[in-house]
């Protein structure tokens, strides 16, 4: 599967934005989803992630009642919907997948994801 991140931009402190990842190649409805960010200067961090059917989802601590990850099964796209952004949330978001015959896979593990996408640049001024 091919994946493309976008609907990054510069937003103000407080406010949204939703991204987007769209997927192509075997079927998307097989697919464990996750988004994922880098901040300049530190490691890849695990943001959501979101099971085959959309029925499960989790989400790190720092983003948890903020940011909501949804799909699209029948146009082949994954969101992230992002609310109450902060400065500390500027970084490059990046979309994966990982191919499960379990419909309730989630993880939080970058190992766990085989696809990634290029990448979609978020930031956030104060």
């Amino acid at each position: 599967v091919q994946l493309q991140a976008f609907g990054g931009g510069l937003v103000q402190a407080g406010g949204s934005l939703r991204l987007s990842c769209a997927a192509s190649g075997r079927t998307f409805s097989t697919y464990t989803m996750g988004w994922f960010r880098q901040a300049l200067g530190k490691e890849r961090e695990f943001i959501a992630t979101i099971n085959r059917s959309g029925g499960g989802a989790s989400y790190a601590d720092s983003v948890k009642g903020r940011f909501t990850i949804s799909r699209d099964n029948a146009k082949n796209m994954a969101y992230l919907q992002m609310n109450s952004l902060k400065p500390e949330d500027t970084a490059v978001y990046f979309c994966a997948a990982t191919y499960r015959r379990d419909s309730y896979f989630t993880s939080s593990a970058e190992d766990a994801f085989d696809f990634w996408g290029q990448g979609t640049l978020v930031t956030v001024s104060s």
